[in-house]
């Protein structure tokens, strides 16, 4: 049986259903998770990564999880996250490029850090996962598409190979069930630059109308951001956005070296998803 924490978010949500639909028996994990939220035969607990011992009714029959660590778990210990769910003897762990691109952050490169020698150390057989920046991050684009067909966004010509989180949960399904990956580290990019310029035309190809992109400055971003994310985690943010360091920029290979297949395109994840900015 696997366990998948962070079971109703962006990668989660679709790593749930892969395993599902392989014919593997999966308990899908999230805060306040109800069996509405999974497909038919999944079993949802609700648990809490933070606190060991809800996670206790989760992990009874498991052989391997799929560990996520969110923001809002910077305060926990994460060798305590670790502990929590590594009995099974098989995690696969969703971590963070920033790990190695901006390892003096806090918020993006220290605590994962944390968590992936806490993984290493655990005793457990262990693949860790780095993606970059999501596809699905454009969400945030959704009300003022919906709205005025507009966009605004800074940095609009500096390109970042955004990965789809699709391509995330094909991965960690195929590490999941399949051998040789034990050990493994493995960093998930998208197939090509993509700016925020080109992501807004994106969109509107995708809607069949024109979405107009306006750039703003950096403090007007900043402002912006500091409405919903701490000081810190803002400036990091714009640091990756507006001045990303060679490894930030870099295509990786291993998308498709797990799967055999090339990373989707940004475009692709814009039309899947038209719906949500119509």
């Amino acid at each position: 049986m696997i366990v998948v924490t962070g079971a109703t978010g962006n990668v989660g949500r679709t790593l749930v259903r892969l395993l599902a639909e392989a014919g593997e028996e999966v308990t899908a994990v999230s805060r306040r998770i109800t069996g509405a939220d999974v497909p038919e035969g999944v079993r949802a607990v609700a648990a809490d990564l933070a606190d060991a011992g809800s996670m206790r009714p989760a992990l009874a029959g498991a052989d391997a999880v799929f560990l996520l660590t969110s923001g809002d778990l910077f305060a926990a210990e994460p060798k305590e996250i670790v502990a929590a769910v590594s009995g099974p003897g098989r995690v696969v762990l969703l971590s963070s490029q920033g790990v190695v691109t901006r390892p003096e952050s806090a918020s993006h490169g220290r605590f994962g850090a944390e968590v992936e020698r806490a993984v290493m150390n655990s005793g457990a057989r262990w693949t860790i996962l780095r993606p970059g920046g999501f596809a699905s991050n454009r969400f945030a684009w959704a009300a003022p598409v919906r709205a005025s067909r507009t966009v605004a966004a800074p940095f609009g010509d500096v390109g970042l190979p955004v990965i789809d989180p699709d391509d995330i949960a094909e991965v960690a399904a195929t590490v999941l069930r399949e051998p040789g990956h034990d050990g493994r580290i493995y960093e998930l990019t998208g197939p090509e630059p993509v700016t925020p310029r080109q992501s807004a035309a994106a969109i509107g190809e995708a809607l069949g109308e024109v979405v107009t992109f306006v750039e703003q400055s950096r403090e007007e971003a900043r402002a912006q951001m500091l409405a919903f994310m701490p000081e810190p985690v803002a400036d990091t943010t714009l640091a990756i956005l507006g001045e990303p360091t060679p490894a930030e920029q870099r295509i990786s290979p291993d998308v498709e070296r797990v799967l055999g297949r090339a990373p989707r395109p940004f475009a692709a994840w814009a039309r899947r998803n038209a719906a949500a900015f119509r």
